[in-house]
């Protein structure tokens, strides 16, 4: 927790639900902005900007990254890897 001047501020917000992120991405491909979805719901632009690229990624849509599939790979490698040394 961040601490500052008597007011206390969690690091990080619980994850959303895949429901309601599934949902907010639907918005998004069917013409609603980030930053319109933003005012209107609790996620910030740059939350649904992660979102979609993650999930555009995942699908196939984009290739200038890793899928959440090759990033748990290489987690787990890096584990792995951590453990044998």
């Amino acid at each position: 927790m961040l601490v500052r001047k008597g007011f206390t501020m969690p690091r990080s917000h619980p994850p959303y639900p895949t429901e309601y992120r599934r949902q907010i991405l639907e918005l998004v491909r069917a013409g609603s902005g980030p930053e319109e979805l933003a005012r209107e719901y609790e996620p910030t632009a740059q939350t649904i900007k992660n979102w979609l690229k993650r999930a555009d990624l995942d699908e196939g849509r984009r290739h200038n990254g890793l899928t959440t599939a090759e990033r748990q790979e290489l987690a787990r490698l890096r584990r792995d890897l951590r453990q044998a040394s």
